[in-house]
């Protein structure tokens, strides 16, 4: 049960690199609590790419989401993470999940959903209310993908309502926040070595 696994964390942040982003930090917090547990993985911002409109692996010219769609595939984790916009996830966010409707479609060698055997966490951050309905959103879509999820893996973070501080101006982790993102870890990473292990049946 020592296998090792990988991980690849989305940061569906608004905001393009360089700058700041509570969702990147948070993304990152999670794969250093990962690495507790052997899972080695990278983070990527998914503002940073050319995402196309649309539900096919390929939408051809300048789309860039095939090459993110091979990093999605590898992982044996996925951490889905976005920011709260308005109560609902952030538009980057809406756009990763629509491309991942493509596997829907895809199969491997033994008729499975090409997803199956794989786990996902779910990341929030925000000043407003919103974290429960958005990672029911990310679950239900991931699930219907293939995606496994295990107990406890939401982490999220609400600041105070209309107020100026982010997750990224915090002066430290709140310990709520750092026991979900242990719990998820531990939980994910279980799970994750299991199916890896003993794949779901094909019939």
């Amino acid at each position: 049960m020592n296998a090792p696994l990988t991980a690849l964390a989305i940061s569906c942040t608004l905001k393009p690199s360089p700058a700041e982003s509570s969702s990147d930090l948070l993304g990152s917090q999670i794969l250093a609590a990962l690495a507790e547990h052997g899972v080695s993985g990278d983070l990527v911002r998914a503002v940073d790419h050319v995402i196309s409109p649309g539900v096919e692996t390929d939408m051809g010219g300048d789309d860039q989401w095939p090459a993110l769609r091979e990093r999605v595939l590898a992982a044996d984790i996925l951490v889905f993470v976005t920011p709260t916009w308005m109560g609902q996830h952030s538009s980057v966010a809406q756009r990763v999940l629509e491309r991942l409707d493509a596997e829907l479609s895809e199969t491997d060698d033994s008729g499975r959903p090409i997803l199956f055997d794989k786990v996902a966490i779910s990341g929030v951050v925000g000043n407003e209310d919103g974290a429960h309905h958005i990672a029911g959103i990310v679950f239900q879509a991931l699930d219907d993908i293939g995606y496994t999820v295990p107990a406890q893996t939401s982490i999220y973070w609400n600041g105070e309502a209309m107020k100026g501080i982010d997750y990224k101006d915090l002066d430290e982790t709140p310990e709520a926040v750092a026991q979900a993102t242990a719990t998820a870890a531990r939980n994910a990473a279980h799970v994750a070595r299991l199916l890896k292990a003993d794949r779901y049946p094909a019939e």
